[in-house]
């Protein structure tokens, strides 16, 4: 199966090379990395192209008004043949040494879904304030009854191509991987690998306290509107730590 990276960026200039070089020193065969950008105008877009003339890189560029996280991902998803798909933060949080553990489960027919996840035993995020866990887990935790995971707001997972673009074609905002599992409810194997979730180091953080209420209150409406109209099932396998090379 072949496989693609699809990478979301907006402002992350001071991060496209490292994360190429350590997804590249992970030694694992995939067909290219997509960028897929938002209209960033700190010099991403030039980043990018620059290593697509000598790397396995592409930039795919996205403008207008109808711009946002899930949407950058599917456009990713439907401009690559790729059948298996990763999908990774710019900013170096999502750690690529564990792209083989999301990997596994999929290419061993164990699951459609593999979600890095930082609430199962193995994961943390250090470093995070107070009220960022508090928002977090709570988000989660809300989720729960309607997906079987631990983190279903995580951006750190692996899918089929074919999976993502049934499930996730309207999907929008953060809540991509939430969508795909309400959606894809008992057709769907899901499993969680833990991951650890580092501060960005380079650039500045889209995340404050102001954007995190915000997010958590439209998460908790969505939330609330899949409870209150439909209580889908979701077959979720039990989450382990796999061991990789």
């Amino acid at each position: 199966m072949e496989t693609a990276i699809i990478v979301p960026t907006l402002q992350e200039a001071e991060n496209i090379e490292a994360l190429i070089t350590q997804i590249e020193q992970t030694g694992l065969p995939f067909a290219e990395i997509v960028f897929v950008d938002d209209g960033s105008t700190d010099g991403t877009r030039e980043q990018i192209r620059a290593f697509g003339e000598k790397r396995r890189v592409r930039l795919v560029e996205r403008e207008g008004p109808d711009r946002g996280l899930a949407g950058a991902i599917v456009a990713g998803a439907e401009s690559t043949a790729a059948s298996l798909l990763v999908v990774m933060d710019a900013d170096l949080s999502h750690p690529p040494r564990q792209i083989g553990a999301l990997l596994r489960p999929i290419l061993m027919n164990e699951a459609d879904l593999v979600i890095g996840s930082r609430y199962v035993r193995g994961g943390a995020t250090p470093g995070w304030p107070v009220w960022r866990r508090v928002i977090s887990r709570a988000a989660s935790g809300l989720a729960y009854p309607l997906t079987g995971v631990r983190d279903s707001m995580c951006g750190f997972f692996a899918i089929r191509r074919d999976c993502l673009l049934r499930f996730a074609k309207t999907a929008v905002g953060f809540k991509i991987v939430f969508e795909v599992i309400v959606r894809g409810r008992k057709t769907l194997r899901v499993r969680e690998v833990p991951i650890v979730f580092q501060n960005r180091e380079r650039g500045r953080s889209k995340m404050s306290l102001t954007e995190a209420v915000r997010f958590a209150l439209r998460w908790t409406r969505a939330i609330i509107r899949r409870l209150f109209y439909r209580s889908p099932s979701v077959s979720a396998l039990p989450a382990r730590k796999l061991s990789h090379d």
